[in-house]
């Protein structure tokens, strides 16, 4: 019974206390206690100036320091994530490049006539219709009829036409008859061909096998052009249905190409190339492969130490229509590396010393975060068609490969085969031409997402070149040289060569300086916190405590205060519809349950005289007065009932 008159007055101090600090009961309260206890001094300066207008001016600094922080901070993290790039130049004994070289005519034309001769009839013929170009009749040979009977229905499905103003009419070049257009046509170059009537445009259409009306029609900016790109249309379907091994048979040996090697001075010979087969180039040959092993290197620059390689082109023997340049094309690279004639190939001049000088630079760049290139291209969602290390190049040419494949059901004749797949030929997919057209417009567009899917390497090698041509050989040495040529060749001495069919080549380092570049990060972590713990003690006079000051009291004791609003409004919704019930008695706790609204008095202790003190008074009592005295207590007969013996004698005096 004694108990409970002081937990009564224990819940009323805990109701009616206020609460400061973290555990404040509103945000403005919490506020408030943060600037006057914190370090930074601008906040307490807003709640202990006197007047509107210097508190306005501390929040006004305030708030501009707080903009300034988190502008450089900002500006801290930006520079945090870029690369600072070094350059490191080093003499040493270098590693020689593998060179690979190809002859420019990919098969000799003597040989492929059995195959082209078909091709090369249309061919003619179309010249002689559109441009009154003529031969005379030439002698095809016709021993291989498979391949001349199957091109007959393909020429005739798509031919040169020469159209008229862009009109739904069109001349079969072939034949000479005139052909309607139907469906939908669209032009890959608007330009016309200027061949006497500017309103003449030669081209060819190409149909969707499976609908007739989705046909597209490519025109050119020259005939040469136009029937270029025509007979490499009909080239690349007869070639994907001729085995590799014959193809290699056609193509150039090592002995047809190479007619004189040195390299650093020593002579070599065809054992130190490496045979390729490219789709486009036939047979190619690689020096310094590295296949066996052994990468050669070289301690001395200049022409003298470099490869050196005439070359025997057989200009004679060239496809008249495939080519029109004579000639061969290299290609510097690593050894780890596809060779990518028709990309970056470096043409080579027949009659002519080319002199290819050469700077060496490795670079590496940083991957993610600082920027967007791939290691070993393991995280590239892209199969590696070709067997080599990982490039931008091979990425593109796979992907593109790979969409041929899974929307043309073949695979194109210029790039590897994927596993499962076979070449494109008009015999077994009839649609592949259109298909491969349109395909290749949306990859030129970046619409296959090739572009987007593909990432830069981050180490990588290259040599760059500087090329220089001298005429070769001299006018005084032409005659000897030809001749000494032709009989390391095994021709009769009195049968000379061209000097047209020859080309010199040259490839050497200019120097052995070796450049490194590589990206490093321009701030690490340590420097990143040292100067935002600048910026903050700069501006707003803080240090790291100051900073988990404000996470704790902006971010958590904000938030908890919020949610425990919430919650107390929760409670006393619930609490309010309980007591409304009807034939619900008060119940003998309810007063006590009101005593802990205060969350931050947790303690059951008896107030003391002081908390006493700091209670609110009813609104309806009147004032406290201090009591007056009880003078009754001051009697000293209440106190002493018998007088002392030494008083009595006193008195009695």
């Amino acid at each position: 019974a004694a108990a409970a008159p002081g937990k009564k007055i224990t819940a009323r101090i805990k109701r009616t206390l206020p609460v400061r600090g973290p555990q404040a009961p509103t945000l403005s309260e919490l506020m408030r206690w943060y600037c006057l206890n914190t370090n930074t001094h601008g906040c307490r300066r807003i709640v202990v100036s006197r007047g509107r207008l210097r508190r306005f001016l501390w929040i006004l600094l305030t708030l501009s320091a707080v903009g300034l922080i988190l502008w450089q901070c900002a500006e801290l993290l930006v520079n945090y994530y870029s690369a600072s790039v070094s350059v490191t130049v080093q003499f040493q004994k270098l590693p020689f490049p593998a060179v690979t070289i190809c002859n420019i005519n990919p098969y000799k034309y003597s040989s492929m006539k059995d195959y082209l001769s078909e091709l090369d009839k249309e061919t003619k013929k179309a010249l002689e219709t559109f441009y009154g170009f003529s031969e005379g009749k030439s002698k095809v040979r016709r021993s291989v009829d498979e391949w001349n009977s199957t091109g007959s229905d393909f020429f005739e499905q798509i031919p040169l036409l020469k159209f008229e103003d862009f009109s739904k009419t069109a001349t079969d070049l072939r034949s000479g008859q005139k052909r309607k257009i139907e469906g939908n046509v669209f032009h890959k170059d608007s330009s016309i061909v200027n061949s006497g009537d500017s309103n003449d445009i030669i081209g060819f259409q190409l149909c969707d096998a499976n609908n007739s009306s989705e046909c597209a029609i490519y025109t050119f900016s020259s005939g040469v052009n136009a029937i270029q790109e025509w007979y490499k249309l009909h080239y690349m379907n007869i070639m994907a249905q001729i085995p590799l091994e014959t193809k290699e048979k056609l193509s150039y040996s090592a002995d047809d190409l190479l007619l004189t090697c040195f390299f650093d001075g020593l002579s070599c010979d065809k054992r130190h190339f490496t045979r390729f087969h490219h789709p486009l180039h036939g047979n190619c040959y690689t020096f310094n492969s590295g296949e066996n092993g052994t990468i050669l290197s070289t301690s001395t620059g200049g022409s003298e130490y470099g490869l050196q390689v005439v070359l025997y082109i057989g200009e004679a023997d060239y496809n008249p229509f495939l080519v029109t340049s004579t000639g061969a094309k290299i290609i510097v690279h690593d050894q780890n590396e596809y060779p990518f004639i028709e990309d970056i190939g470096t043409e080579i001049e027949t009659a002519a010393a080319t002199s290819i000088g050469m700077h060496f630079t490795r670079s590496r760049k940083l991957s993610k975060p600082y920027s967007d290139c791939t290691e070993t291209g393991a995280d590239i969602p892209v199969e590696n068609l070709y067997n080599k290390s990982y490039s931008l190049q091979i990425c593109l040419h796979s992907c593109f490969q790979k969409a041929m494949v899974d929307s043309c059901g073949c695979a194109q004749y210029a790039q590897p085969l994927p596993a499962g797949a076979e070449y494109c030929n008009y015999k077994k997919n009839p649609n592949w031409m259109y298909c491969y057209y349109r395909l290749h417009e949306k990859f030129v567009k970046e619409q296959l997402g090739c572009q987007q899917i593909c990432k830069d390497a981050c180490s990588f090698k290259e040599w760059a070149l500087t090329t220089s041509i001298a005429q070769w050989p001299s006018t005084v040495s032409e005659d000897w040289m030809l001749r000494v040529l032709s009989w390391d060749k095994g021709q009769k001495i009195n049968k000379k060569l061209n000097k047209t069919d020859l080309a010199n080549l040259m490839v050497f380092y200019k120097d052995l300086n070796e450049r490194f570049i590589s990206e490093n990060p321009a701030n690490t972590l340590v420097i990143l916190l040292s100067n935002f713990g600048g910026q903050l003690g700069l501006w707003m006079s803080c240090s790291v405590v100051c900073v988990i000051e404000i996470v704790e009291v902006f971010f958590i004791d904000s938030l908890s205060i919020v949610m425990r609003r919430q919650w107390q409004k929760a409670k006393k919704w619930w609490n309010d519809r309980k007591r409304d019930r009807p034939g619900r008695a008060p119940q003998a706790g309810d007063l006590e349950r009101q005593g802990h609204e205060n969350p931050v008095c947790i303690d059951e202790d008896l107030p003391t005289f002081n908390t006493a003190l700091r209670l609110p008074l009813p609104q309806d009592s009147p004032l406290p007065r201090t009591p007056p005295p009880n003078y009754s207590t001051l009697r000293l007969e209440a106190a002493f009932t018998e007088q002392l013996p030494d008083t009595l004698e006193v008195g009695q005096h």
